[in-house]
């Protein structure tokens, strides 16, 4: 009797070894697994300003308040907003009445033909208009949009200066002009012509017609 009740004891004491043993694994913290290495960020490359659409590359064509349309923007401008939306060509009578121009430009010359020979241009020298800005200034309001236009975008990137020196805050170079630039490729059949963008070739509407409430006249 007394050996069974010593096989009973070590069963037991076995038993309670055994069951410690098992709470003791199920409250030990579980072990984690090492983190994984994050990778060094390197510093960003550099990378090239964005050039903005719609800025002439030719620096003659920069005006101080930086507004710049091309003639089919323009002529969406002025469709959307025929009130406030004016367009402005400061080119000459001349180049007005017998190269073209756009059905409702009203001409206001920054310039006129002198006349006389330029030698450096090989073309007729231009002399200002002194009256431009005054004329503008009795033509358009204040609030107006003017988008100005001349052959190539030269001549209206400065007038576009004055009126803005004048007072006048949102006026716009049509910056390929009327004819727009000439082709400067020499195996193009067009070498030389103004062919190669502006508002005549945009596709949009231009006339010959003349419309007196819209011509230049000297007083």
């Amino acid at each position: 009797m007394p050996r069974k009740i010593a096989i009973a004891f070590l069963c037991g004491l076995l038993a309670i070894s055994f069951t410690t043993s098992l709470l003791a694994q199920a409250q030990a913290p579980e072990k984690q697994a090492p983190a994984a290495a994050v990778p060094e960020k390197k510093p960003a490359e550099a990378t090239a300003p964005e050039k903005k659409s719609g800025v002439p590359e030719d620096p003659k064509k920069h005006t101080a308040l930086g507004l710049y349309v091309t003639p089919k923007e323009a002529y969406d401008m002025w469709q959307k907003d025929q009130d406030k939306v004016k367009i402005l060509d400061c080119r000459t009578p001349e180049e007005y009445a017998f190269v073209g121009h756009a059905p409702m430009a009203v001409n206001i010359p920054s310039q006129f033909m002198a006349y006389s020979w330029n030698p450096e241009k090989k073309e007729y020298a231009m002399k200002d208009n002194e009256k431009f800005v005054q004329q503008a200034k009795k033509t358009f309001k204040p609030t107006d949009s003017i988008l100005v236009m001349c052959r190539s975008g030269h001549r209206s990137a400065k007038s576009v200066d004055n009126l803005a020196k004048a007072g006048f805050k949102n006026v716009y170079n049509i910056f390929d002009g009327f004819e727009g630039d000439k082709v400067k490729d020499k195996n193009d059949p067009n070498f030389g012509k103004r062919t190669k963008n502006g508002w005549r070739n945009a596709g949009v509407p231009w006339t010959y017609d003349l419309d007196q409430k819209l011509m230049y006249f000297r007083k």
